[in-house]
């Protein structure tokens, strides 16, 4: 192995697990930012300790469960990673273990997006043990670890499926199961729109996935050889650009307002799409499926809405209805020179035999994640005494419920903000 290219390589995959990890951070943003104020320090608590829950059970088993040696449904073996060189790959070990860690602790913090401002805080913890040993290890082994569906010839170079379909159906099980949040739905059906605290929030928070998503995406490359990785991270810009051009577009046609949250999840919802096939697509394509996630979002968003699906960080259609499409095009786009895996797609005279692949793994692997979270959220319902917070605990706010403080000083209750200014009033002598 040359020595050089074996450093080289795992420089950059370690930089790009930095930067899928500060990923985090902009989730942080975007979940606080697209949430009422009441429950912003809960929102970035739980994002941190669930991912360190999450890191711990990726490197106990996880990391065995997805790439250990097993079958064709499952690993059995290298749990407890401690460190040692792997075999076929020509960079660290380590550094190729704490990437695909960060993957897991992505699609986990997916799923939590279903859950935000009601469910408790122990239920988080409960679900981030179960979801990182049943859920996100068989859908990544059956695609990324030599399972049965990367025996088909599955396309999914970094995650559209494994990572972004898979947190969005357990997003939907918790949505379905937990019920609207209170004040949502109006007793004749329609919504009412529980706006988000901080529009800054979440415009930075796009613009710090945007920049994570080079890792994500570039990074799966795995390799700096022949400088691929380029390429990668341009397809994956176009994509997001598109998609937030698309978004744009179609909320100002249809309700005469260029609504800037949707604009914002179409930059999300077009990053997500070009994440399965942004290494097998030509630029002009990685354009269309930005652009098509786009507008999918835009309605996706609204037909949830329509049926009583409160989904507060519109977790099922930024990574679910998105993440679907992202899998389905590499079926039409994917090219004879760049498909590495699998087949080329219908547009480039594979036919549709790439395409119904491509089917197959939506199918099989989005049900498995909503059957498996669903079962695991309605056992823990029965156990834990319910998912959801109190009705005074919601209205209250999971600040204050579930951690005795506020995440902002100024949410304070009027009567303490009355007791500080007394206190703080000279006396007189």
């Amino acid at each position: 192995m040359d020595d050089t290219l074996f450093l080289m390589n795992s420089l950059w995959v370690m930089i790009s697990a930095v930067l899928v990890i500060l990923m985090m951070g902009g989730f942080i943003l975007l979940e606080t930012g697209s949430t009422r104020m009441k429950n912003a320090g809960h929102i970035a608590g739980k994002t941190i300790l669930t991912f360190g829950i999450s890191s711990i059970i990726f490197w106990a088993v996880g990391y065995g469960l997805i790439f250990g040696e097993g079958n064709a449904l499952i690993g059995f073996s290298d749990f407890f990673y401690s460190g040692y060189d792997i075999e076929g790959i020509s960079l660290s070990g380590a550094v190729f273990f704490l990437f695909q860690l960060a993957f897991a602790g992505i699609s986990l913090t997916v799923a939590f997006g279903g859950f935000a401002e009601r469910a408790k805080l122990s239920v988080y913890l409960v679900f981030a043990l179960f979801f990182s040993i049943l859920v996100y290890p068989p859908i990544a082994h059956w695609i990324w670890g030599s399972g049965w569906l990367s025996e088909h010839g599955k396309q999914d170079f970094a995650g559209s499926t494994v990572v972004h379909l898979t947190g969005a159906m357990a997003a939907l099980a918790a949505t379905i199961l937990l019920k609207p949040r209170i004040g949502k739905y109006n007793k004749d059906g329609s919504a009412n729109n529980l706006k988000g605290h901080n529009q800054v929030f979440t415009a930075l928070s796009v613009l710090l996935l945007w920049v994570g998503w080079f890792g994500f995406n570039a990074g799966s490359t795995v390799s700096v050889d022949a400088g691929f990785f380029g390429f990668v991270a341009v397809n994956t810009n176009l994509a997001a650009a598109a998609g937030t051009v698309a978004a744009l577009i179609i909320s100002w046609t249809v309700t005469g307002k260029a609504d800037v949250p949707m604009m914002l999840n179409g930059a999300l919802a077009g990053l997500v799409a070009i994440t399965a096939s942004c290494a097998f697509v030509d630029t002009w394509a990685a354009v269309v499926i930005g652009f098509i996630a786009g507008i999918l979002v835009f309605y996706s968003i609204r037909f949830f809405e329509s049926r009583r699906i409160d989904d507060p960080i519109f977790a099922l259609s930024v990574h679910g209805t998105a993440g679907v499409w992202g899998t389905l095009s590499t079926g039409l786009f994917a090219t004879k020179e760049l498909a590495a895996v699998g087949k080329p797609g219908l547009f480039y005279g594979g036919g549709f035999e790439q395409l119904g692949v491509q089917a197959l793994g939506v199918v099989t692997c989005g049900a498995f994640a909503f059957i498996v979270a669903f079962a695991i959220l309605s056992i823990m319902k029965a156990v834990m005494n319910g998912l959801r917070v109190t009705e005074e605990e919601e209205i209250i706010g999971l600040d204050m419920s579930e951690h005795g403080s506020y995440g902002y000083p100024e949410l304070l209750q009027p009567e303490q903000k009355l007791n500080i200014v007394s206190n703080q009033r000279p006396q007189a002598n």
